[in-house]
C-alpha cells in the first residue's frame, strides 16, 4: 500500500483494499474518502465494501466519485467540506491518487496560494502544473 503524504493531516493513495483498512486506522488516519465511480476497473472494491470496512476499523468513509478528468464543483465543495470538518488524519484515495490530490488543491483547504498548491502535490509525487490557471495566485 502505498501512501502519499501531502500534509501532517493528508494524503492520498492509489485503489485501497478493505483489507489493507485496519494498519490505516492504526496509522492514525480517521477519515477516508473514496474518489472512484463503482465500476470503474475489474476487481476494485465498491465503495459499499469500503465503507463497511473502514466503519469497522473506526473510520469515517465518505463517496465522492469523480471521473473523466471533470471536477465538478458540487465535488470539490463535498471534498473540501470533508476535509475541513474531519477530526485528525485524511487519506483520499482513486486509481493512481491523481483524482484525489486534484480535488484536494480545487478545494483548498488549506487556504494555500497556487505555486504553494504544485509544490506540495510535486513533493508528493503528483503533477498538478496544469491546473495552474485554476488555482488562483
Amino acid at each position: 500500500m502505498t501512501i502519499a503524504p501531502v500534509s501532517n493531516r493528508f494524503a492520498v493513495a492509489p485503489q485501497l483494499r478493505p483489507e489493507g483498512l485496519p494498519a490505516l486506522a492504526e496509522a492514525g488516519y480517521r477519515t477516508l474518502i473514496c474518489n472512484r465511480p463503482d465500476g470503474e476497473e475489474n476487481g476494485q472494491p465498491e465503495a459499499t465494501e469500503m465503507a463497511v470496512a473502514a466503519e469497522a476499523a473506526g473510520m469515517a468513509f465518505h463517496h465522492i466519485p469523480v471521473s473523466g478528468g471533470e471536477f465538478p464543483v458540487a465535488a470539490i465543495e463535498a471534498f473540501g467540506r470533508v476535509r475541513s470538518e474531519a477530526e485528525g488524519k485524511v487519506l483520499a484515495y482513486c486509481r493512481t491518487g491523481t483524482r484525489s490530490i486534484t480535488l484536494d488543491a480545487l478545494a483548498n483547504c488549506d487556504r494555500l496560494e497556487g505555486d504553494a498548491l504544485i509544490a506540495r502535490a510535486r513533493e508528493a509525487g503528483y503533477d498538478l502544473s496544469a491546473l495552474r490557471p485554476r488555482l488562483g495566485k
